[in-house]
C-alpha cells in the first residue's frame, strides 16, 4: 500500500468510528467550518477554503490546484451560559467541547473527489442540580404541586432540589464530494452525505407543569391513561415532580442515536481574475429517529393501602416510580440551508469575501417529540409496559446569516484574516429554554495562516460571540450566552 492509499484508508476507518458532535452558533450550525473559513466569517462560498468545502459549498473543491490535500483539524468551543430566576440563579458546566475534523481531496484534470468527516453542529448545558430542579422543589415547599392535594417530604423535596440537568445534541457527517470542472470559469459538484445524530437529555419538571401539559395535549400516552385512572380511583392524588432521563458519558456521543442521510450542491463562476461568485444548496436530512434506553422518574403522592397492594386506606404518602425504559426522539432532522458569495481579489495581497446564507429552521424546529416505553421490570409497578409521549414546542424561525471578510498576505508565508458572522436569535421567547440556549447572534473572528513548506501549511482562527439575552414570556426565566471558539488546522499537499 503507497502512502496515498494509507492516507484514504486511514480517513475513511476514523470516519466510520468517530461520532464527532458539536455545539453551535448560528442556531445550532457552527458559525464557521475549517479555520480559513472561521477567520473571515464562516464566508466560504466563492474560493478555495481547503476540505471544508464539502460543509460550506462542495463546487470551491475544484478551485484548488492540481494533486492530493489531506486536512486534519481540531475545533474548541467555549459557551458561557447562565439562568436566572426570582433571585436564583445557574451557571451551565458544560463550557468545553472539541471536535476534530478532516478530509483527504485529489484534483485530477477536470474532476475532484475524496472523503470527509466534520462536526454539522448541536448545542448543550449541564447544571448541577438545574434550574427545573430547583423550581420543583420550590413549588413542592410552597405547596405549588399538581393539585395542592399532596404533603411532600423533606426528603423527596431534597430529592428533587439535587437532580442534574443536562443537554447534549451533535450531528455529524461522513461526506463523500464528486466535482466537475468543465472550462476556466465555473466548476460544479456536490456531495453524498452519510450523517448521524445523537442526543442526551436529563431535564426536572415540576407536577404543576406535568398537568398543565396533560391537559393541553402535550403529554400524553397510555401511561398518562393509567395515571389518570390511578388519580380517579383515589389511588393518587397529587403529582410533585417528573425526570426525563437518558444520558450517557460518552464525549462524543449521546444515548439516543440515529442515522441517516443529506446532499450538498453546488457551483461557482469566476466572473473576471478578480471575482468569483459562488453558490450552494444543502438539502434537509433524512434521519431516523433517535432510539436509546432512559429512565422516566414521577414522584406522586399516593395511598399506602394501594402502594401495598391492597385497598385504599385514606392515607397518603410520598412514592417515587422509576420507569426504566426506551426513548424515542421522532422526526429530528437538520434543516435546509442555501446561499450565496463571492470573492473579489483587490490586488496581489488582498482578498474580501461575503456570504448570505439562509437556513430553515422552521421546517424542522416546530417542536421537540420523544416517546418513552416502560419496560416489564417489576419496579415499574403499575406503569409497566406503557407509553409516555411529550411534546415540547420550539417554533424556531428561519435565519439569515451574513458572513463577511479579508485576507491579507502579509509576505510569502503569513496571511492574515479576520471576519464577521451576524444572525438574529431563531428562537421565540415564548419557548426559550434554559436547556437548549442557541440564542447567540453576533461573532467576531480573526485568524492566520502559515505555509511551513511548498507541501505543509497551517491555519488557525478565533471567534467571540458577545452575550445575548432572553427571557421566556411564559416563566419569566432569564438565560444569558456567550462564546469563544478556536480551530487550527495541518494541511499536506502531495
Amino acid at each position: 500500500m503507497n502512502n496515498k492509499q494509507l492516507f484514504s484508508a486511514t480517513l475513511l476507518a476514523l470516519a466510520v468510528s468517530a461520532p464527532w458532535s458539536a455545539w453551535a452558533t448560528n442556531g445550532m450550525n457552527l458559525e464557521g467550518y475549517g479555520p480559513i473559513a472561521l477567520g473571515m466569517g464562516g464566508a466560504s462560498f466563492g474560493y478555495d477554503n481547503g476540505l471544508a468545502a464539502v460543509v460550506n459549498n462542495p463546487a470551491t473543491l475544484g478551485l484548488a490546484p492540481e494533486g492530493d490535500r489531506f486536512d486534519f483539524a481540531v475545533g474548541f468551543l467555549g459557551p458561557n451560559v447562565n439562568s436566572s430566576l426570582s433571585g436564583q440563579s445557574w451557571g451551565s458546566d458544560g463550557d468545553a467541547y472539541y471536535m476534530p475534523a478532516f478530509g483527504w481531496g485529489r484534483r485530477d484534470g477536470d474532476w475532484t473527489f475524496g472523503v470527509a468527516s466534520f462536526a454539522q453542529g448541536g448545542m448543550g448545558t449541564d447544571y448541577s442540580p438545574g434550574p427545573g430542579a430547583a423550581i420543583s422543589a420550590n413549588l413542592m415547599s410552597s405547596g405549588g404541586t399538581a393539585t395542592g392535594a399532596g404533603s411532600p417530604l423533606s426528603a423527596t423535596i431534597a430529592a428533587a432540589a439535587g437532580l442534574q440537568e443536562r443537554s447534549e445534541v451533535g450531528v455529524g457527517r461522513l461526506i463523500l464530494p464528486l466535482v466537475y470542472t468543465p472550462n476556466d470559469q465555473w466548476t460544479v459538484g456536490g456531495t453524498l452525505d452519510y450523517v448521524w445524530a445523537s442526543m442526551d437529555l436529563q431535564m426536572a419538571m415540576p407536577g404543576q407543569q406535568m398537568f398543565n401539559m396533560i391537559g393541553g395535549g402535550l403529554i400524553s400516552g397510555d401511561m398518562v391513561t393509567a395515571l389518570q385512572g390511578a388519580m380517579g380511583a383515589g389511588n393518587v392524588n397529587d403529582i410533585y415532580y417528573g425526570y426525563f432521563d437518558f444520558s450517557d458519558d460518552n464525549d462524543f456521543s449521546g444515548q439516543a442515536r440515529g442515522w441517516g442521510y443529506g446532499a450538498n450542491i453546488g457551483a461557482t463562476f469566476r466572473a473576471n481574475d478578480r471575482l468569483t461568485v459562488g453558490a450552494t444548496y444543502h438539502s434537509q436530512t433524512r434521519l431516523k429517529d433517535l432510539h436509546g434506553s432512559a429512565t422516566v422518574s414521577m414522584a406522586v403522592s399516593a395511598d399506602t393501602g394501594w402502594l401495598g397492594g391492597g385497598a385504599n386506606s385514606g392515607t397518603f404518602t410520598d412514592a417515587t416510580f422509576p420507569l426504566n425504559g426506551s426513548i424515542t426522539i421522532q422526526d429530528f432532522q437538520w434543516p435546509a440551508i442555501y446561499g450565496v458569495g463571492a470573492a473579489y481579489q483587490v490586488n496581489d495581497r488582498l482578498m474580501v469575501v461575503g456570504d448570505l446564507k439562509r437556513i430553515q429552521w422552521a421546517d424542522v424546529m416546530e417542536a421537540f417529540k420523544m416517546s418513552f416505553k416502560a419496560s416489564n421490570a417489576p419496579t415499574n409497578g403499575p406503569f409497566a409496559g406503557l407509553t409516555l409521549n411529550a411534546t415540547m414546542p420550539q417554533d424556531w424561525d428561519n435565519q439569515t446569516v451574513v458572513q463577511l471578510g479579508f485576507a491579507y498576505q502579509a509576505n510569502d508565508k503569513l496571511t492574515l484574516r479576520a471576519g464577521y458572522n451576524g444572525a438574529k436569535n431563531p428562537i421565540p421567547d415564548s419557548t426559550v429554554l434554559y436547556i437548549f440556549p442557541a440564542i447567540v447572534e453576533n461573532h467576531y473572528t480573526a485568524g492566520a495562516g502559515y505555509q511551513i513548506a511548498d507541501d505543509k501549511a497551517v491555519n488557525g482562527a478565533l471567534s467571540f460571540a458577545p452575550e445575548v439575552k432572553a427571557t421566556n414570556s411564559v416563566s419569566g426565566m432569564e438565560i444569558t450566552h456567550s462564546q469563544f471558539s478556536w480551530q487550527v488546522m495541518y494541511s499536506q499537499n502531495f
